[in-house]
C-alpha cells in the first residue's frame, strides 16, 4: 500500500465523504464507469424493498473526487471505509490509478464484486428506475442518492448520460404515482 493516501469517491463519498482530508480534487478512473449495480438492504433499502446503489463496473471512465488524506489519519480512514462500504454491500477495495492534476496516484476506492449476492449488474434504466423510486433505507429515499449524486457531477461539470437518463425516469415515474397513476 502506497503511504501517501488518495481515495476516490463517484456516489456519496463525493458529497458525503465523512472522513477527515487535506484536499479534494476532481480525478479521472479510466478502465471502470460508475453503475447502480448493486443492491442496498441497509442505507438505501431494506431486505424487503431493496434499493440500488452504485458501484465500480469494468470498461469506460469514471469522473469523481479524489481525497488526499494526510499520512497519520491513513489507517483510521481505511478502517472508517471499509466498515461504511464492505458490510453487507457487494464490493471488493482496491487501489486503482486516478489521474489527479494530469499525474497518475493510486487511490484507495471500492468495485463491484459481481459474484456477489447483491451484486444487481447492468439494469434497464426503467427497471433500475422502479427499485429506486421504491426504495427507502436507514440513510432515506434511494431516489435522493441518485439526486444528490447527479447535482454533485454537474456541480464539477461532469456529465453523465446515463445517470441524468436514469433520473428522467425516476421522474417520469414520480409524476405517474401522484397523479394516481401506479408503477
Amino acid at each position: 500500500m502506497p503511504d501517501d493516501l488518495w481515495v476516490f469517491g463517484y456516489g456519496s463519498l463525493m458529497w458525503r465523504p465523512g472522513f477527515p482530508y487535506r484536499e479534494a480534487v476532481s480525478a479521472t478512473l479510466d478502465g471502470y464507469h460508475r453503475s447502480f449495480c448493486i443492491y442496498s438492504h441497509h442505507w438505501r433499502g431494506t431486505p424487503d424493498c431493496p434499493g440500488l446503489v452504485l458501484g465500480l463496473t469494468p470498461g469506460g471512465q469514471c469522473r469523481g473526487t479524489a481525497f488526499h488524506v494526510d499520512p497519520e489519519k491513513r489507517d483510521t480512514v481505511i478502517s472508517y471505509l471499509n466498515e461504511r462500504e464492505l458490510g453487507p454491500y457487494a464490493y471488493v477495495p482496491r487501489f486503482l490509478p486516478v489521474t489527479v492534476r494530469d499525474r497518475p496516484v493510486p487511490a484507495y476506492t471500492f468495485v463491484a464484486d459481481e459474484t456477489h449476492i447483491h451484486y444487481a449488474g447492468e439494469l434497464p434504466a426503467d427497471e433500475a428506475a422502479r427499485i429506486i423510486m421504491e426504495a427507502e433505507g436507514a440513510a432515506g429515499l434511494n431516489r435522493d442518492y441518485l439526486i444528490n449524486t447527479v447535482r454533485e457531477l454537474e456541480a464539477k461539470g461532469f456529465g453523465e448520460p446515463s445517470l441524468h437518463l436514469l433520473l428522467k425516469t425516476v421522474e417520469r415515474l414520480t409524476g405517474v404515482i401522484e397523479s394516481g397513476g401506479g408503477i
